[in-house]
């Protein structure tokens, strides 16, 4: 663009100077005709720069996604190509699924057998109620024979004593009396045995032993749901719509969920377009803004855009906590640089991008709009000059 406004001021100073000698051609003003354009195009290019802020380097980066393995196993199918395109939901590998469903079918059947323990249980808990029920009304009853035993005891004793009373009679009712107390000792300790185990219960309120099945149930259950999910993950699906690359697993390969040696990775289609600048180029740079792009892979072609954010933050913008420094971002950013988020706009949201394109182009600030056509000049002329393939062979 410099070499274009410098032609055409050469040409009108020949005018001037040369053509109508409107002007003598000395040394005062050769001196003024070579500083003039000097000074403007400085001061064009700098105010320019400002707002109307251009980068050389703008790249399209994708969302790429390590696929690893939730679960180990043979692998039984990988029906997918390596750089085709595949949509959300497609299967990118399945891994032999036996010994997951022999897994489940195992604490299924485990479940099944608690459940009937769990009957068991709750029936014995109702069967310690009856029986405390039966011990206390044997108890009193028996405490009525008891006192009647006893009161017979003392009538034959008398009559024993005085010789009027037969002492078989009486040995008779010692017995009796004997037998009821042991009875009776024997219902008082099935009571209390029944009284505490009813005692026994959780703070829910339940028995003991119907307490401890449930619990082993419960395990059971959250044994079954992982064992499910385990059984799930032996079909991988794509998490997004995007293609495959560096596809490392083939049928019969085992797969490790390794996360350093990912089974493949999956390119997202979501993109990101990042115009790179230096810190003092976006100082005018809103969101909402017009921006144009011209990307090697479609030469002479301006893809409009418009800002979606500046990111604020880079890796050097972080300090470490412990003995590593974490970098950020979704690609390298030259140091002390900020990214600028384009979006494609009006016709061009739909185009195609491949990962890793690269361009040029400029944002049109809301300022200093009446030199922002100088920009859009210079940014089609770039344009056209990536038709050049500039190779010696």
């Amino acid at each position: 663009m410099e070499i274009i406004l410098l032609g055409i001021y050469a040409f009108f100073a020949w005018l001037v100077f040369f053509k109508f000698k409107w002007l003598p051609w000395n040394i005062v003003t050769q001196v003024i005709t070579i500083t003039l354009p000097i000074v403007a195009l400085t001061i064009l290019i700098l105010v320019l720069n400002i707002v109307a802020p251009s980068s050389h380097d703008i790249r399209v980066v994708n969302y790429v996604v390590p696929i690893n393995p939730r679960v180990a196993g043979l692998v039984v199918d990988v029906p997918i190509e390596p750089n085709r395109p595949i949509k959300k939901g497609d299967v990118l590998f399945r891994i032999d699924a036996t010994p997951y469903e022999i897994a489940v079918k195992n604490i299924e059947a485990e479940i099944a057998r608690l459940q009937v323990q769990l009957v068991t249980a709750e029936a014995n808990s109702r069967n310690l109620v009856e029986t405390l029920k039966s011990a206390t009304g044997q108890k009193d009853a028996i405490n009525s024979q008891l006192k009647l035993a006893r009161l017979r005891l003392g009538q034959f004793k008398e009559l024993a004593d005085s010789g009027a009373g037969n002492k078989f009679d009486y040995e008779k009712a010692q017995a009796d009396v004997a037998n009821l107390e042991g009875q009776l000792a024997s219902v008082v300790a099935a009571e209390q045995q029944a009284k505490e185990k009813l005692g026994a219960k959780t703070p829910t309120g339940e028995q003991d032993e119907v307490a401890n099945v449930k619990a082993q149930i419960a395990r059971a259950e959250a044994q079954l749901a992982n064992a499910k999910w385990e059984l799930s993950q032996t079909t991988y699906h794509a998490p997004a719509n995007g293609r495959v690359v560096a596809l490392n697993l083939r049928p019969g390969a085992m797969a490790v969920p390794l996360p350093m040696v990912p089974a493949m990775n999956f390119v997202e289609d979501d993109q990101w377009i990042l115009a790179i600048y230096h810190q003092n180029e976006v100082r005018k740079v809103e969101p909402g803004q017009e921006a144009e792009v011209a990307f090697k892979q479609y030469p002479g072609r301006i893809v409009k855009c418009k800002v979606d954010s500046v990111m604020w933050a880079t890796a050097q913008g972080q300090l470490p906590i412990g003995t590593v420094n974490p970098t950020g971002g979704l690609a390298p950013i030259p140091p002390y640089g900020l990214a600028v988020r384009l979006l494609p706009d009006a016709k061009d949201k739909d185009i195609f991008l491949a990962s890793g394109a690269h361009g040029a182009g400029a944002i049109y600030s809301d300022s200093g709009k009446a030199i922002h056509i100088l920009r859009k000049i210079l940014v089609r002329v770039s344009a056209k000059l990536d038709w050049l393939i500039l190779k010696l062979h």
